[in-house]
């Protein structure tokens, strides 16, 4: 089967190019698409025509109307699958899945989609595998992480932040989002070749490790 996976920035683009081949193994191809942020669903559900602008949620109607015609032509021995990848943030989860299916009910044809939404951010699912992020940074900060309740609305980077960062959060986040994201690239890179996919307490990972793998095995004999 061959996956589009499309995310909202550049860190996720780097964790997912390292964790869906450890998810998903041989025998399957994917690409992951990164946006310059996530933006927010057009309330005319159109979308916007500008490429350049590269805002996920803000093209996502687009993008799920031009792969539903794309992929409507795969041959059926190799389908093929949208994975949105984004944060949750401050939304609520059931409102915002939503408003993501009634984007999808406009495609015709629908692409084959799924919408895995990391709760609260991203790194809530490197401090899923607290052991990875030791390995990453053996002087991470063992009493933050361990009181980290999995997928709570905490400020999830900067947790993540005082655990790894010189000086935390507070030290990091006046640098502002240039410097932010490049850390968040980089504990990307150091933390996920670590990560045992078949072991994260990150029920929003495992939610999307196991729609990869479903969808890879209900197309495994073709």
């Amino acid at each position: 089967m061959h996956f589009e996976i499309l995310v909202e920035d550049q860190s996720g683009k780097k964790a997912l190019d390292i964790l869906i081949p450890k998810i998903i193994g041989d025998g399957h191809t994917f690409i992951v698409h990164e946006y310059k942020g996530i933006g927010r669903i057009p309330t005319n559900l159109r979308g916007i025509t500008d490429p350049s602008k590269r805002i996920l949620l803000d093209r996502l109607p687009k993008l799920l109307r031009g792969y539903g015609k794309t992929h409507a032509n795969y041959p059926s021995d190799y389908p093929a699958a949208v994975i949105l990848v984004c944060d949750l943030d401050n939304k609520n989860l059931n409102t915002f899945l939503e408003e993501l299916n009634r984007i999808l009910e406009t495609c015709s044809p629908k692409p084959e989609t799924r919408f895995c939404i990391a709760i609260e951010e991203g790194e809530a699912w490197f401090l899923g595998d607290i052991p990875a992020i030791k390995k990453a940074y053996p002087g991470a900060k063992t009493a933050i992480l361990s009181n980290y309740v999995n997928d709570s609305i905490c400020g999830t980077w900067e947790r993540l932040a005082d655990a790894i960062f010189p000086g935390g959060s507070q030290k990091l986040s006046p640098q502002g989002y240039p410097r932010v994201g490049a850390e968040k690239s980089a504990w990307s890179v150091n933390i996920t070749p670590h990560m045992d996919v078949e072991n994260n307490k990150s029920q929003s990972f495992c939610f999307f490790s196991q729609t990869l793998k479903e969808l890879a095995e209900m197309n495994s004999d073709n």
